[in-house]
Order: C-alpha cells, then sequence, then structure tokens
C-alpha cells in the first residue's frame, strides 16, 4: 500500500489528461481532415482531388478547366502553386494571380523580381514548351530542321531578339526572331516572302525547316514578349 503525495497526484492526471488528449482528439481532427467539402457538393476535397475534379467547384468540373475567382489560373494551377482560389489576387498588389505568373512574377508575392523561366524544345515531339519556375505553362507546335539541315541539340542562351529579322541567305524576313547560338539559326514565327506568301502554315509539327525553330502565328510574339536575351532554351 503506498500513497501520492499533492505534487505527484498533479502529475498523475496531467499525463491521464495528456493520453486522453491523444486518444480522442488526434483520431477526430483526421477524420475531420477527410470529410472535408469546400464546395459542399457531397463529395469530400480528398475524393475529387483524386479522381481530377475541382474541390472548390460544385459543378461537376475537372479541376483543370475550371477557375473559380476568374485569375487566368485554373483550380489545378491554384493548388498547384498554393494560391487562392477564390481571390483572384492572392498578395493584394492589383495584378491578376495567372497575369502575373504568366510574366514568370510570384503570385503569392508583391515582388518584382521575376522567377526562373525557360524555354525547352522537344524535337521528336516537334514542340516548344514556356517553363515558369519549372513548371510547363504553355506548349506551342513547332517546325525544327529537316534531316539535311536538323536543329543542333543542346543548352543555349537567347543571343538577341529583333522583331522583324531579314535573312539575307533565304531573301524573306523572320518575325519574332530570338537568335540562338553564334546567331546562324534561332526561333521565329513562319518566314515571310517579301511578296506577303508566309511560308509553312501547313508545316507546324513537321521537321521541315532549314534549322531554325518557327513557330506559328500569335505563339511566336508570346514567346518573343515573354523572353529576354540570356534567357535559357534547352533543345533536346
Amino acid at each position: 500500500m503506498f500513497t501520492l503525495s499533492n505534487q505527484q497526484l498533479i502529475k498523475f492526471l496531467a499525463n491521464l489528461f495528456l493520453v486522453s488528449v491523444l486518444m480522442v482528439v488526434v483520431p477526430s481532427t483526421t477524420l475531420a481532415q477527410t470529410i472535408i467539402d469546400s464546395d459542399n457538393d457531397g463529395y469530400t476535397d480528398e475524393l475529387e482531388l483524386k479522381n481530377g475534379y475541382s474541390p472548390f467547384n460544385p459543378k461537376q468540373i475537372k479541376s483543370d478547366q475550371s477557375d473559380m475567382d476568374s485569375d487566368g489560373l485554373s483550380d489545378a494551377w491554384e493548388i498547384k502553386l498554393g494560391t487562392d482560389a477564390s481571390s483572384a489576387d492572392s498578395d493584394r498588389d492589383g495584378y491578376l494571380d495567372g497575369a502575373e505568373f504568366d510574366l514568370a512574377y510570384d503570385p503569392l508575392s508583391s515582388s518584382t523580381k521575376k522567377l526562373a523561366y525557360q524555354l525547352e524544345i522537344n524535337l521528336a515531339k516537334q514542340k516548344l514548351s514556356y517553363l515558369v519556375s519549372g513548371h510547363v505553362w504553355k506548349t506551342f507546335s513547332i517546325s525544327t530542321g529537316k534531316a539535311s539541315m536538323p536543329t543542333p541539340p543542346g543548352n543555349y542562351r537567347v543571343l538577341n531578339k529583333i522583331k522583324k529579322a531579314w535573312s539575307k541567305s533565304y531573301g524573306l524576313w523572320m518575325p519574332y526572331w530570338l537568335g540562338l547560338g553564334s546567331g546562324r539559326f534561332g526561333i521565329h514565327e513562319l518566314p515571310l516572302w517579301p511578296n506577303g506568301y508566309r511560308e509553312g502554315e501547313d508545316h507546324l509539327g513537321k521537321p521541315v525547316s532549314h534549322g531554325c525553330i518557327r513557330l506559328g502565328i500569335g505563339a511566336a510574339q508570346y514567346i518573343y514578349d515573354r523572353v529576354e536575351a540570356g534567357t535559357e532554351v534547352i533543345i533536346k
């Protein structure tokens, strides 16, 4: 037979209470997390995410097709970037989240410092991708060099930018030129002959160029407006 002092009794009761918390509160919290239904549509967020649906949209819409706050970022991108899916301007700096990320700015910060961005060119797939912070943000069909004049793979930097470059070798315009290597090849819009004829409109997706990377109308200007001299370009 033994007795506890007041101090020992208090310590014992405190430990007993802690055990009760661990046994009761933690399971309840875990359970609560599994039954969160942000859009009140009767399906848990966990279930919706698992099946590719937006947990923010009460309509049964895939997360990459839903943009609940109309900020230019799909709900899938909101989840990926950690932005506020209920606010079009997560950092409250006056710019839409999607517009900021599109120009390589952090939608979670009012800083004017740009995020890392680069271009990747896949010769086998004939695709050019614009990556922001390691994420493939946009992808476009291209036409690279034909077998006899292949586009050289490797790691490059944009050498220069010319809005409407002229090719002395072929006697045509190369709009939205981004020079690569020593400047003898580059990325540009479909070539334009002096008579107005547009070269290769039906060749995107096929390697038929003289070594350059051709982009379609609209796509070339989009890339031109977003990259600067010195931007990394990976061709593989």
